[in-house]
């Protein structure tokens, strides 16, 4: 059985570029054009919701000119792969603050969400200027904004004011280069997730890598505090 929401911890581009004596953004460019084809293969398989991690708050601790490079290679991949997503039938949303981005950017990260609005196909999930525990704050102040009483802060109500609001949570996690952390990465939601571990660099994780997950995937018994007798 096919993950509803299958989310991605796109690491290892820099090491991926050292090991073939490249510059970090040949590693990231090499990563975004991985990124293209798992998109593409995620909606072949009717994955209906991705999520790739793709900057997080703790980014902003790089390099000025490493920053910047990302930068452009998200306008780049938004504005070339607009028609894709359009053909496709796939919905852009971002989870994350992007009031910190440049304008230039921001604008392009509109354009796009407007244009993919009416599309319900699959949902792509770009995790931009993200934290899971922000997250979490920002959810718990936008309840008191809205005069919640105390009895009706639930998981749901919770829930329905994460960015991934309206959306099942992820039901596998997987991260490349050989970590094996969340790294802040979808706390709530991944109360439940099945995780995978892989020591593939994200340039080298291909349509065969992730159908190695996959494989992995339906094998879990995923209980839910039940028994295997039960489920």
């Amino acid at each position: 059985m096919m993950p509803r929401h299958l989310a991605i911890i796109m690491d290892g581009n820099g090491r991926w570029a050292k090991a073939r004596d490249l510059s970090r953004s040949e590693g990231h460019k090499a990563g975004t054009e991985a990124a293209k084809a798992i998109v593409t293969q995620c909606r072949r398989l009717g994955i209906k919701h991705l999520t790739l991690y793709t900057f997080s708050k703790e980014n902003w601790a790089r390099p000025k000119d490493e920053i910047a490079q990302l930068f452009n290679l998200l306008t780049v991949f938004l504005k070339t792969e607009l028609v894709n997503l359009c053909e496709q039938d796939i919905r852009l949303k971002i989870l994350g603050e992007l009031s910190e981005f440049p304008f230039g950017v921001k604008q392009v990260v509109a354009h796009t969400i407007k244009k993919t609005q009416h599309c319900s196909s699959m949902t792509l999930n770009l995790a931009l200027n993200y934290s899971g525990r922000d997250e979490l704050v920002r959810a718990c102040r936008k309840m008191i904004s809205s005069g919640l009483r105390e009895d009706q802060v639930t998981v749901e109500t919770l829930s329905d004011n994460l960015y991934t609001a309206g959306q099942p949570d992820p039901d596998l996690i997987i991260r490349t280069s050989g970590e094996k952390r969340l790294s802040n990465y979808l706390l709530f939601q991944a109360a439940y997730s099945e995780l995978y571990f892989t020591d593939i660099y994200w340039p080298d994780f291909n349509s065969e890598e992730l159908d190695k997950a996959l494989a992995e995937f339906t094998k879990r018994q995923r209980r839910f505090g039940k028994t295997g007798e039960q489920v």
